[in-house]
């Protein structure tokens, strides 16, 4: 399991949406000095109950969903190791979805007041949590059209090349490697799909050459052929711009 050192996890997610000063680095920093291990499926909060804090995510994978009157699950966004978990629910009282692990990790809470404090100390700090967001939400976005307009191996295709990317831009892929710990049925419940559905595309995908799944890595076999099938936007995956 991939894991993030030091008490930096926070510094080195606003730092992707540009530069930070020493002394803003500080301030981040110290909002992490507790530490909470988490088991693996453990619930982090539940929709409903009262949103009083975040959390960084400095080690495992976490994922948000929401529980239909019918017994099924829709996961609605995927946390990896870094991401702030919880800056979507700020101005709300009440959690909007549920979130729990999907392995073994740690997390870092912070109360909402604290990051209060710094937005009315550090116009720079409202703005890079203001990128945060909106690029959080472009992934969504995205994952929406293609979820209500493409077919099952479109689907997967993107969300796996969502995930590589997001991966890339943390340090945590390995050249045309990465580790993704979900289950088929994960799969399923992210991508509106049946749990056979995603493991006959991922088989088809294998015996096309695009990549290979060996436990909870994925191997890219041809880059640009799962770039077609994903029908990514360039401009979403590469690098963002730093507004100073």
């Amino acid at each position: 399991m991939a894991m993030e050192t030091g008490k930096d996890c926070i510094v080195r997610h606003f730092s992707r949406y540009g530069s930070l000063s020493e002394i803003e680095r500080k301030r981040l920093s110290a909002l992490e000095e507790s530490r909470i291990p988490t088991e693996k499926g453990e619930p982090l909060w539940l929709e409903g109950d009262e949103a009083r804090h975040f959390c960084t995510l400095s080690a495992g994978w976490a994922y948000a969903y929401r529980h239909f009157a019918d017994g099924t699950r829709h996961i609605l966004e995927l946390f990896l190791p870094g991401d702030v978990i919880g800056l979507q629910e700020f101005p709300f009282q009440r959690r909007l979805s549920s979130v729990a692990m999907l392995e073994a990790g740690e997390v870092r809470p912070f109360s909402h007041h604290h990051l209060l404090d710094f937005f009315r100390d550090s116009s720079r700090l409202t703005a890079l949590s203001f990128a945060a967001a909106s690029y959080r939400q472009a992934l969504l976005g995205a994952r929406v059209v293609h979820l209500s307009r493409r077919s099952a191996r479109q689907r997967i295709a993107y969300l796996l090349f969502e995930l590589f990317s997001r991966l890339k831009r943390t340090g945590e892929a390995l050249d045309d490697r990465f580790r993704v710990p979900l289950s088929q049925q994960h799969f399923a419940d992210t991508l509106g799909l049946s749990s056979v559905h995603v493991s006959r595309t991922l088989t088809v995908f294998r015996e096309e050459r695009v990549l290979e799944r060996s436990r909870d890595w994925i191997h890219i076999l041809d880059p640009s052929a799962l770039a077609r099938e994903a029908g990514v936007s360039e401009s979403l995956h590469e690098g963002l711009v730093d507004s100073h």
